[in-house]
């Protein structure tokens, strides 16, 4: 077969010799004595009868005049569905790590702009496979757009050490291998349309410019999926630069190790340790219901401390919140309650302690109260969560609902939107009013979700059946919440049962769950912590307290 029509010899009219003429019948029977090869993968096509009328080319339309002829297209087809499989692997690995992280697989972020990027990826590669012999400009173009700011994505990840840390070696791979995947399926795209172009001109005799309607179908839809990829990866990156952007924001305290080094937790401490006359004080310990305890929780310590009726406090975030790095899952309020012990003996804090927390974090103080029962003198319970209505924040449908809200969080469409349009500033990000779009703090919210009606049920109902029964308790309650879920009363009132020294239950009228957010609820509960100060002082004094720790 003749590579192209200018290569073929001409008759002396300077037409091509055609197959039926005498002289190609001579032809034709001095090769049927000749020895002939054995057909291969690419002739076997080519070596059929043609129709008597036909000058040696094939129809444009023949099977035949494929791409698939050339060696090296086969040879990229080939390793595209070979890096594909090898995507979709990875892909599962990560699926997994968001419920269970394997072992050397742990995000210090939320693993979900890693998933992101292998889904974006994964997209990629089956465009190019599923439309593999209908290349076209525009492919390339809105491909190498995607492959442009995936660049982008790598440079920041890299970049920004805060970032470059949350990702770890799993992100960091996940954005490399999406940046080589771009550019391998622009290399292919163009491969293929070259080789297509040669096959064409060999086999039919003449350029092809017409397209069938199926190749445009084809190079339509593909066109439309690829576009999306340019909205999704530019999306992305600005989300990306937001998350560069907050990284700057300065913190009070320190970001703290635990866990074997895995992840860092957030804490911070304020006032002094010992009031004028060297006497050792009670540290009391934030811990925040469901936002961080910065929002503004941790002003109404502040103003408790400016008020003297407390002399020093600690607050922290718990994994995935504000400043602190999500966990490995899956994760339990027992595991935060040793992040915050872990932190505290790092940092040197010792007791006597009073625990002041609020909603779902009043879980993770009662396990930690049940674990140090020697420092805990006082406990303060803000419409605390009780462990039979786990099953609230651990249903199916709320965790389905979180997977989902963060799978799309890489996007970034409210963050965005608010830094737009609405001002929102790095403080609302991190600790505010947007901390709840933030993709750690999803993840965090998952991993409560998953076990909170298990693991962490089991922990508290423990911790209840080891509970010091001398520890001073105050429970103070919405009395809107009360009102409106009258399940939610009756157990508030099964908490003030929770040890045999009930200081006081208020039921602070108009306040909502978050009591602290009105005057009547900050009144109530600085009234009732200066009681548990109070009455740390007459329990344990601190010869007391140092002889009950060096037991």
């Amino acid at each position: 077969m003749w590579g192209s029509k200018k290569d073929r010899p001409e008759n002396g009219n300077g037409e091509q010799p055609s197959r039926d003429d005498g002289a190609s019948a001579t032809n034709v029977s001095r090769r049927s004595y000749e020895p002939r090869e054995e057909p291969t993968e690419r002739t076997r096509l080519l070596d059929r009868p043609r129709p008597p009328n036909s000058d040696g080319y094939l129809d444009p339309d023949d099977p035949a005049v494929s791409p698939y002829n050339l060696w090296s297209v086969r040879f990229l087809r080939y390793f595209t569905v070979l890096f594909l499989m090898i995507s979709c692997l990875w892909w599962t690995l990560l699926l997994i790590s968001i419920f269970i992280s394997p072992p050397g697989m742990h995000s210090r972020g939320s693993g979900f702009f890693d998933f992101a990027y292998t889904c974006l990826t994964i997209g990629n590669l089956l465009v190019t496979v599923i439309f593999f012999v209908a290349p076209a400009k525009v492919l390339r173009v809105t491909t190498g757009i995607v492959a442009v700011f995936l660049l982008v994505d790598m440079i920041i990840i890299l970049a920004v050490p805060r970032i470059r840390l949350e990702e770890g070696w799993v992100g960091i791979a996940s954005v490399v291998w999406a940046v080589f995947v771009a550019f391998w399926c622009i290399l292919t795209d163009r491969i293929v349309a070259w080789g297509k172009k040669e096959e064409e001109e060999r086999l039919t005799g003449r350029p092809e410019t017409r397209r069938t309607l199926k190749e445009w179908l084809a190079i339509l839809v593909a066109s439309i999926i690829t576009v999306v990829f340019v909205v999704i990866v530019i999306l992305m990156t600005g989300t990306l630069g937001i998350r560069a952007r907050d990284s700057t924001l300065a913190m009070e305290g320190k970001r703290i190790l635990v866990d074997g080094d895995k992840y860092a937790v957030h804490l911070a401490c304020v006032g002094n340790v010992s009031n004028p006359d060297g006497q050792r004080v009670p540290t009391i310990i934030i811990e925040a219901g469901e936002e961080p305890s910065e929002y503004d929780f941790e002003h109404w310590a502040y103003n408790a401390m400016q008020n003297k009726t407390i002399s020093r406090y600690c607050y922290w975030d718990r994994p995935g919140y504000a400043w602190s790095d999500n966990a490995p899952s899956p994760h339990s309020a027992g595991m935060s309650a040793d992040a915050l012990s872990e932190a505290l003996a790092r940092e040197g804090e010792e007791g006597p302690w009073i625990l002041v927390s609020a909603g779902t974090g009043s879980i993770v103080s009662r396990i930690f109260s049940s674990r140090h029962m020697k420092q805990v003198t006082g406990i303060m319970l803000i419409d605390p969560m009780h462990e039979d209505l786990l099953h609230r924040i651990g249903s199916p449908a709320r965790g389905f609902m979180l997977w989902a809200w963060g799978i799309i969080s890489p996007l970034g469409l409210e963050r965005l939107a608010g830094a737009i349009f609405k001002g929102r500033t790095r403080q609302d990000r991190v600790y505010g009013r947007n901390a709840y779009q933030s993709g750690k703090y999803i993840k965090a919210q998952l991993q409560e979700n998953l076990v909170a009606d298990s693991l962490s049920k089991n922990e508290v109902v423990s911790a209840r059946n080891i509970q010091s029964a001398d520890t001073a308790l105050v429970v103070i309650s919405s009395a809107i919440k009360c009102r409106t879920d009258k399940e939610w009363e009756r157990k508030q009132e099964d908490l003030t049962k929770l040890t045999d020294n009930l200081v006081a239950w208020d039921v602070v009228n108009k306040a909502p769950h978050q009591v602290w957010r009105t005057y009547e609820g900050r009144a109530a509960m600085e009234k009732r912590l200066k009681q548990l100060v109070k009455a740390a002082a007459k329990v344990k004094t601190p010869a007391a307290f140092d002889e009950a720790v060096d037991d």
